[in-house]
């Protein structure tokens, strides 16, 4: 770890790092306030409910979680999945606010769950490429949603290309006064960003927003505002929505709960790994889980890491979780006090901010870079991009983590053989493709796979080991297979190697196993496979299995 790092939690916490993160809770409570009311949007949920997550999910994390840095609350990813989760159970409105409640506390439960079950290490086979398609996919979704309210019209329902049709079909009706009020909005926010990035862009053009709106009445030009806020403190209260709801909302609560999570310990890596402090993902997921739980208890909705929040945050000087609970108070502060002030909150300059934040997400730099260097990493990013526009976000979730599960059996299941000879003057055998001063040994044939052998790809290395074996000239009277990478043999591997055995005894070539080890020995010795090799076809190094195999 760094020496200058403070370490994870409170204790021992030094008065000088207390200024760098009040900045740092200011910066990120800056970013809260007005993400606050516009993602509560997104997750169809009244803003109040967003100022009774923020503040629960601050403290819950600061208090189980591992990362110094991270700064959790509602994110676009998680309003809009959670959105998306509660229309598949209802459209009415009235029922929102419970089942985005519920489908918090699911996926928290959910979390939870999976972190005391060890489970953390799941998330790492959600593969990058897939990712990167479904949140693309995923940002344009939320963009024409919020262009709606930039021209002053409704979005409708379907997927991206309904709704992208039903705002440009409505052109004759677009508002003038509202667009220009998005469109001074969104150039601002940018110019903000591109030559001010420390000041807080969001905030700035909020209050710009507010003023104008109740100083220039644009409610009577036909602007939409947001209306009145009531107070919001958190207090526990259950979402008290019917039995069968609960059931209804799993499927999408699960989705939920795995992209909360993905997103939330990615940001968390990322900056551990800049500052040299390590995070554990099972307590990541507890700690995430549990926020989630809470919020779900306050009628709040689902909750992840933010990226944004995060960076400022650390941009600003926050070094500790401290961060997190000035930022919990001040947000508290601003529930339960200021909420009034946000009456002549123009919907226009909501939709701003939200397009601005989630614009991150269209990472066409990353989409031309797998163009350049890796097809098969574009096919599954433009896949799951596609899948997330036309058949919605969950099912394109499923389809982004299918196509993750096909890319990972895919790789693993395309395992080359190498040919491997002896080092001179070691007992270390290396690739003969990679070591030119690797030796062979005249009529032993020794391979090793480059991972490891399941189910997926013992196959192909048997009719792999089989060609080499039949294709040496002169031809082996032994070959070595070295299982350096395989930690572990399941039935099914252990019977293929049986059917390698069987086929080379009939072309009268002998089978040695060599770097069995650990669990893989341990299956191996109930193997009949063990007793048809016999003791002395089974060693610990490929040295002593040459040397075994040319003295017989």
């Amino acid at each position: 770890m760094n020496a200058t790092m403070p370490p994870a939690g409170l204790r021992g916490y030094r008065r000088r790092w207390l200024r760098g993160d009040g900045l740092g809770a200011l910066t990120a409570w800056a970013l809260i306030v007005p993400e606050c009311v516009a993602y509560a949007q997104i997750a169809g949920v009244p803003p109040q409910n967003a100022f009774y997550a923020a503040p629960v999910a601050l403290l819950v994390y600061a208090l189980l979680g591992r990362s110094n840095f991270l700064v959790i609350g509602a994110t676009s990813a998680a309003a809009v999945l959670s959105a998306s989760a509660v229309s598949d159970v209802s459209s009415d409105p009235g029922q929102a606010v419970g089942l985005s409640a519920a489908v918090a506390l699911v996926a928290g439960a959910v979390l939870l769950v999976a972190g005391f079950a060890r489970l953390g290490f799941l998330t790492s086979f959600l593969a990058e490429p897939a990712l990167v398609g479904f949140l693309f996919g995923m940002a344009l979704t939320i963009i024409v949603r919020q262009a709606a309210k930039l021209v002053g019209v409704s979005s409708g329902d379907g997927d991206f290309f309904e709704r992208l049709w039903t705002v440009l079909s409505k052109a004759p009706h677009w508002s003038l006064t509202t667009l220009a009020v998005g469109a001074g909005a969104l150039v601002l926010l940018l110019a903000l960003e591109r030559w001010l990035p420390k000041l807080p862009a969001s905030l700035i053009v909020l209050a710009l927003g507010l003023a104008l709106s109740a100083g220039l009445g644009w409610k009577d030009h036909g602007v939409e505002i947001v209306g009145k806020i009531p107070a919001a403190v958190p207090v526990p209260h259950l979402p008290g929505i019917p039995a069968a709801d609960w059931l209804k909302l799993l499927g999408g609560a699960l989705g939920v709960a795995l992209v909360v999570f993905a997103e939330a310990y990615s940001i968390a890596g990322r900056f551990a790994r800049e500052h040299g402090q390590r995070i554990d993902a099972d307590r990541e997921m507890k700690a995430v889980g549990a926020a989630n739980v809470l919020v779900g208890l306050v009628r709040g909705f689902a909750v992840s890491g933010s990226a944004s929040r995060t960076a400022a945050a650390v941009g600003a000087g926050g070094r500790t979780r401290m961060t997190s609970l000035i930022a919990a108070a001040l947000v508290l502060v601003t529930g339960a006090f200021l909420t009034p002030l946000f009456t002549d909150l123009p919907e226009p300059v909501l939709g701003a901010i939200v397009i601005v934040a989630v614009r991150g997400f269209l990472r066409v730099g990353e989409l031309r870079r797998y163009a350049a260097y890796d097809r098969a990493s574009l096919w599954v990013a433009l896949t799951a991009l596609v899948g997330v526009l036309v058949l919605d976000l969950l099912p394109g979730l499923l389809l982004a983590v299918a196509l993750s599960l096909v890319l990972f059996v895919g790789n693993a299941g395309n395992r080359r053989l190498s040919v491997i000879g002896r080092l001179p003057g070691t007992d270390v055998y290396g690739d003969v493709a990679l070591h030119e001063q690797a030796v062979t040994t005249p009529g032993v044939l020794a391979v090793r796979p480059d991972g490891s052998l399941f189910f997926g790809n013992a196959q192909r290395v048997k009719d792999a080991a089989l060609a080499l074996c039949r294709a040496a000239e002169p031809a082996p009277h032994a070959l070595v297979l070295d299982l350096t990478a395989t930690f572990h043999l399941g039935i099914p591997v252990l019977d293929t190697i049986e059917e390698l055995r069987d086929a080379l005894e009939r072309d009268g070539i002998e089978l040695h196993l060599a770097h069995v080890r650990g669990l893989a020995d341990e299956t191996l010795r109930v193997h009949p496979l063990a007793e048809r090799l016999g003791p002395g076809r089974i060693h610990r190094l490929t040295a002593a299995a040459v040397a075994v195999a040319t003295s017989a």
